[in-house]
């Protein structure tokens, strides 16, 4: 058997590899990352990276919807870039400034007063870049899937013997200014956009599987006529 035997199959292979990695998740995410990733620990610093994907501008913007067990009061910004700010809304923030330079990564921290008792945290994002184009990082694993925009989700030891949930009050949340109200949409805004996304990928991920689908039975039709066709010449 000759090497002329394998070409026709092994190209048909290489283009379904091809269309595999076109199709598959987005390389760029969200990660998150805790300096005591305890279930209620006190004053923990979380810091999140976000990836920036974006060739024609940098991020300027991000909007994160904090999990239950965290209220918006119970944040403050610890480290961000130059001139970055953090502003509390209903059920979580927004942490942006001027638009990092096209390319940058956005990393900040921020300083939680205590974690709640949960073996899981996920912070659902909304990442806004300079020009407007936006990312929404805010699915959930599900079904064995792995999702093409996850959510950055940080994951909890048990709590230390004899940790307990502070009793204290939470502080009202502040309430937005006329001229914040115009600029900064509200996390629970963000969160119904975010739910949109979440529909508007699953009609992506149909269409997704439909051409993978296709190359599949194209692939298969080529190497079958190409057999035929060797058979048909006798050739071996």
């Amino acid at each position: 058997m000759t090497r002329r035997t394998f070409t026709l199959p092994a190209a048909a292979v290489a283009a379904l590899a091809t269309v595999l990695a076109v199709a598959g998740p987005a390389a760029a995410h969200v990660e998150v990352t805790a300096s005591d990733p305890r279930a209620l620990a006190k004053n923990v610093t979380l810091t999140f990276t976000s990836e920036a994907e974006s060739d024609t501008s940098g991020i300027a913007k991000l909007q994160v919807v904090l999990p239950k067990g965290i209220a918006p009061d119970a944040v403050s910004l610890k480290k961000a870039p130059p001139g970055w700010q953090l502003t509390p809304s209903e059920g979580g923030y927004t942490v942006g400034g001027k638009a990092l330079a096209t390319g940058t990564d956005a990393t900040y921290s921020i300083t939680v007063t205590q974690l709640p008792d949960a073996k899981s945290l996920v912070f659902k994002t909304v990442e806004t870049y300079g020009d407007g184009k936006v990312d929404r990082w805010i699915e959930l694993p599900g079904g064995g899937a792995e999702p093409e925009n996850p959510a950055p989700v940080l994951a909890l030891k048990p709590a230390a013997p004899g940790a307990t949930a502070s009793t204290a009050a939470p502080a009202p949340t502040p309430t937005p200014s006329a001229s914040q109200s115009t600029t900064e949409p509200s996390t629970a805004t963000t969160e119904k956009a975010a739910e949109k996304a979440e529909k508007d990928d699953d009609g992506g991920n149909g269409t997704t599987i439909a051409v993978v689908v296709a190359v599949v039975v194209i692939a298969a039709g080529l190497a079958l006529w190409w057999f035929k066709r060797r058979r048909g010449t006798g050739t071996a």
